[in-house]
């Protein structure tokens, strides 16, 4: 009798250590999974690159009018990401939870989406009205179609398996701008080819392909993917308020070092932006960005592969680390080495002066994809420990908590790109034509440079030393993957039981 209990219990603990190592992911399902993130990703692309474009050139809306429009939809859309979070977390349906946010929002966004990319002949405030309702609508929609990349948390129970299905989607996600990218030129070129095209129609045209291809793919991968993470039962969920919900959040350590770590790797984006100032000042051309980004982008599709093995062999605690930390000194060397090396001057030997800015940059950039890789893997752990610790998967409210972060990290980096030009005394030349032409002041060049360098540098180390904090790492992540596991496997016998109770009851009652 006693070895027979025996035997059962190493069955049951066999049982669990399978629900977590077993592999559950169909082709089909990697496949729509990709294909949903690709969709979105082409879209976000395009609306983020050509709305305010079309709406003011097209559709003539007054530019004041404009802003205050997205001033207002941004301070809607930070309400409504709290009520849609708080919805989404707590939705239980006989589809799951994620699933029907692939499709019930769908009209929203493409009517918002359609009307952006439309320009009727009406009046001035009417056009008013006509973009204001459509940039609320498509972000409502948007609000809750976003919910599709939780499914990145819940697809599978297996770590590993997930993990490699984050690597899959950021490698096929560098291909996600190709498609947007292809809008100049067709605006350019079909016009010329045939009259009966305007460049008006070319835009709006894309709109309504770029929206199809995305209602398609979200529909498609409604059908053929499945939520496989056991959730709390509606009557649980009821149980545990909003404000408990709220309150677990805000003393999860991981989360907040999540958020500290993006608040400060957010600063990289004032280096960035003075970047066209430094290819046209210090390199005197701004086409050399242009060539530069043709040899930075080519490790971005080594780097994603490696992100993935990096993950498995150190965890992802320290890859992080380990890339914020490699991008912060990259950049310091950089910065002290100086982008002229070779003379005095930039000119003095250009050709050798842009070789070695290029390779400088692209080891600074060799970080870029391990920390787009590891930041969805950081959240699927964080996302584990606040089901471990508080028995609730609360993604969509803390996702919502990250935006809120992230927004003010945008406002303030939006702020401080503006004055360091003012602290560096930066003053814009143009000729007779008005075409830009470089400064030549040395003090203003080296603050360009200081700026291009030193922020995101500090951005960068700030970003790995934040993860010190993390300590989803070692024993206690074992201890909690262990420990999920056993969780998980009695939430599905307890639901399994409730299940087949219901039928009995349900059959009695027929019976009857």
């Amino acid at each position: 009798m006693e070895d027979q209990n025996l035997l059962a219990k190493e069955e049951a603990e066999l049982d669990k250590l399978a629900y977590t190592k077993k592999r559950y992911l169909t082709p089909k399902e990697i496949a729509a999974y990709v294909l949903v993130n690709f969709g979105k990703k082409n879209i976000d692309q395009f609306v983020s690159a050509y709305k305010e474009f079309f709406m003011i050139q097209f559709l003539k809306l007054n530019t004041t009018a404009y802003a205050y429009i997205n001033l207002f939809a941004s301070v809607y859309d930070a309400v409504d990401d709290t009520v849609s979070g708080l919805i989404i977390d707590r939705t239980r349906t006989r589809w799951g939870r994620i699933r029907p946010f692939f499709i019930l929002p769908l009209p929203l966004w493409l009517i918002g989406g359609i009307m952006m990319f439309t320009a009727p002949d009406i009046s001035s405030t009417g056009k008013i009205w006509w973009s204001a309702i459509a940039t609320v609508v498509y972000g409502l929609g948007m609000s809750y179609f976003g919910a599709w990349y939780l499914m990145t948390y819940n697809i599978t129970p297996n770590p590993e398996e997930r993990n490699n299905l984050i690597t899959t989607s950021k490698f096929f996600e560098l291909f996600g701008t190709w498609l947007p990218s292809l809008v100049p030129v067709f605006v350019e070129f079909l016009p010329r080819v045939n009259s009966g095209i305007t460049m008006e129609g070319v835009y709006t045209g894309f709109a309504y392909f770029m929206m199809a291809f995305c209602a398609v793919c979200a529909i498609w991968s409604f059908f053929n993917m499945r939520e496989r993470v056991p959730l709390q039962s509606r009557e649980e969920m009821n149980e545990t308020s909003v404000l408990e919900s709220i309150k677990q959040i805000f003393t999860n350590r991981p989360l907040f070092a999540i958020i500290f770590a993006d608040f400060f790797n957010n600063f990289k984006a004032v280096g960035g932006s003075s970047e066209q100032y430094f290819w046209l000042n210090n390199t005197g051309n701004l086409a050399n960005q242009t060539v530069c980004g043709l040899f930075t982008g080519i490790p971005n599709y080594l780097m994603v592969p490696l992100a993935a093995k990096m993950i498995k062999k150190f965890g992802a605690r320290t890859t992080a680390i380990v890339a914020g930390v490699f991008g912060g000194v990259a950049y310091t060397v950089t910065f002290l080495i100086g982008y002229h090396p070779f003379g005095q001057t930039f000119n003095d030997n250009y050709i050798l002066n842009l070789i070695w800015v290029i390779f400088a940059l692209t080891i600074c950039g060799l970080p870029n994809k391990l920390i787009l890789v590891v930041g969805p893997v950081l959240n699927a752990e964080t996302f584990d420990y606040m089901e471990w610790k508080h028995g609730l998967r609360n993604e969509a409210l803390v996702t919502t908590v990250q935006g809120y972060f992230t927004k003010l990290a945008t406002s303030v980096t939006g702020w401080l790109s503006g004055m360091v030009l003012t602290w560096i005394n930066y003053v814009p030349l143009t000729d007779s034509l008005g075409n830009a032409i470089p400064q030549t002041d040395p003090t203003v060049l080296n603050g360009i440079w200081t700026v291009f360098c030193i922020l995101p540098a500090l951005a960068r180390g700030l970003y790995g030393l934040s993860f010190i904090l993390y300590p989803i790492h070692g024993n206690l992540r074992n201890q909690m993957i262990a420990e999920l596991a056993d969780i998980r496997a009695e939430r599905l016998e307890e639901q399994e039981t409730a299940r087949q109770a219901k039928l009995n009851e349900e059959n009695t009652t027929n019976e009857e």
